[in-house]
């Protein structure tokens, strides 16, 4: 197989996504008078390149114009989470939650889930929440039992562990350290546990060059499980996972087509971070071409010695539009992140990003009251990233309510102002 970003012929799957877009969306059926597009020229990824990029901002408004299937025909309705702004709007058929399903199920497959599995969802259904939807269709269809926990309550997730036994959990990082906690708390022998697994969503758990970072090290060093790494969104309705060689997240060729891109819009060579474009494939309802997902990705190609021949990324190192510059030294929120992380005396922290007078930027870390250790880990941030940052003490409770907002579906620990 060829790889995915450089110039070559394009699958099947592309070409057929392409003629249903021209057929049945309205947004692309404007976009393409407008720019004087023949889908039926396109037949290699020069001339795919030739099409323009979709943004966030063009779904936000006209999202109703990417409906592409008679209103009747939809089921279900998600919204995106609405990191950088408003949540979007997302609508499925029939056939859309049949692939989601099938996106999952080959997932699971890929970190070695089988139908003999018993796996808890520590993720809500609910909430208009896309992955928790998609997770419970994926591992319904691979055939593994499911604990519908939800999110939250570590007492709930230990009662079900105790009682169902489940080899496999499916969580948010942050709150796996919830859950260790709750047990060092109330006498719990993790290794005694049932749980053997974790599939991790929401947030990053290893380095450019696949070591766990600051997070999933606290994890591994109390819980010993073996820690996927999976990173979706609703926009692409697919996920890219690791395999059992933990060397980049895998994406699903047949599912969807994968470009990483410089400022220029040029494909990135081997090891270079650029941002990913997606363009999803079989998807019927609201169709997109070239998405770009604001997520900037390390791009590792499509060797690995687990033999798949599917691109592999890194799960992303920062948010396009959350690129920071402090002195001259650019910076993004998740470097500051896996440094704080680092620093085991810090249990708690959010981060704030805003403009001075003069319209730089400036980011200042909010530290509980109680935390008595500021020069250390003042000195333990400039060694991690070779610059000082603002503290400020604020009370626990306020950074709590900052990090675990009740709108929110996941931690929250970043706020941009700027």
């Amino acid at each position: 197989m060829k790889n995915l970003n450089e110039p070559g012929v394009l699958i099947a799957g592309v070409l057929n996504q392409l003629e249903y877009i021209a057929a049945n969306s309205p947004f692309y059926q404007a976009l393409f008078k407008k720019n004087g597009i023949n889908v039926e020229e396109i037949k290699d990824y020069k001339s795919f390149r030739k099409l323009p990029v979709t943004h966030k901002e063009e779904l936000q408004l006209y999202n109703d114009d990417f409906i592409s299937v008679p209103k009747a025909e939809i089921i279900d309705y998600v919204t995106t989470s609405g990191t950088l702004g408003n949540p979007v709007s997302f609508a499925l058929n029939d056939a859309d939650l049949n692939r989601l399903a099938e996106n999952e199920r080959q997932s699971f497959e890929m970190i070695g889930i089988t139908k003999d599995n018993t796996v808890q969802l520590t993720t809500t259904l609910d909430r208009r929440f896309m992955a928790g939807l998609a997770y419970f269709l994926g591992l319904r269809k691979l055939g593994a039992a499911v604990i519908r926990t939800g999110s939250g309550l570590p007492a709930l997730q230990w009662e079900s562990i105790a009682r169902f036994k489940p080899e496999i959990l499916v969580a948010v990082p942050s709150f796996l350290l919830k859950m260790i906690d709750f047990a060092h708390k109330n006498n719990i022998d993790l290794k005694k546990s049932s749980v053997k697994t974790a599939v991790c969503i929401g947030e990053p758990l290893r380095n450019p060059d696949f070591s766990l970072n600051a997070l999933g090290e606290k994890i591994k060093s109390s819980w010993d499980l073996e820690l996927f790494s999976t990173y979706a969104s609703t926009e692409m309705g697919t996920a890219f996972t690791e395999c059992k060689k933990h060397t980049g997240n895998h994406s699903l060729p047949n599912l969807i087509y994968t470009e990483v891109l410089d400022e220029n819009l040029q494909p990135v060579a081997l090891g270079e971070i650029g941002e990913l474009v997606v363009t999803p494939l079989q998807t019927q309802t609201m169709p997109l071409l070239r998405f770009a997902t604001g997520d900037m990705v390390k791009f590792y190609g499509s060797n690995c010695d687990c033999r798949r021949k599917s691109n592999r990324i890194s799960t992303p190192v920062g948010r396009k539009k959350q690129m920071i510059k402090l002195k001259g030294t650019t910076i993004y929120p998740q470097q500051i992140i896996n440094v704080l992380t680092a620093f085991s005396k810090l249990d708690l922290f959010v981060i704030e990003a805003r403009l001075d007078k003069m319209g730089n930027d400036t980011v200042t870390i909010k530290v509980p009251n109680d935390f008595d250790d500021i020069l250390g880990l003042e000195e333990h941030i400039q060694a991690g990233l070779n610059i000082k940052i603002k503290t400020e003490k604020v009370a626990r409770t306020q950074i709590e309510q900052l990090k675990f907002p009740k709108e929110s579906r996941k931690p929250k620990v970043f706020y941009d102002y700027r």
